[in-house]
């Protein structure tokens, strides 16, 4: 299952990578992960549809074919950045999360490295979980936070350098 050969570089979030985001659907429960339409981020500037957030905040994770295979958010805290993950829904599932948190965590790491890293994870998302798991998080805190569909209970993670 899992392709040992297969490697992740972290790049600036372009905005084509942004548009191609906005256009993946993933399967429920994971539809929650999806976003709006991109021209409607764009309009409202939220998140990577502002170019200065898109580029204070946000990445680009690319396989060896320089193709888009996930995105992450880097948001800086006090004291602590705050990782958000987002794999590519046909590449969910198959083994490459280890390798991909992997390249975010060292990004985090480079960017950031007197800062803690932790991250926010819906408490039913056991895959996800178990992926954080092995690249050395460990849930530290269960909380409830709106989400788009109401409030919900969320586990925070924290990596252990």
């Amino acid at each position: 299952m899992i392709n040992p050969s297969v490697t992740f570089h972290v790049v600036p979030m372009e905005a084509i990578h942004g548009e191609a985001i906005c256009k993946w659907s993933y399967t429920p429960p994971y539809n929650i992960y999806g976003w709006m339409p991109w021209e409607q981020m764009q309009a409202l500037g939220i998140e990577f549809g502002d170019p200065q957030l898109r580029e204070e905040q946000y990445v680009s994770i690319l396989n060896e074919q320089e193709v888009l295979c996930g995105f992450a958010q880097l948001f800086p805290m006090e004291g602590v950045v705050r990782l958000g993950v987002g794999m590519r829904p046909d590449l969910c599932g198959h083994g490459l999360g280890k390798l991909f948190v992997d390249a975010i965590v060292q990004t985090a790491l480079n960017r950031y490295p007197d800062r803690e890293i932790d991250l926010e994870v819906l408490t039913w998302n056991q895959r996800a979980i178990r992926t954080y798991q092995k690249c050395g998080f460990t849930i530290t805190d269960t909380y409830e936070r709106r989400t788009p569909t109401g409030d919900k209970p969320f586990y925070c993670m924290v990596y252990d350098k």
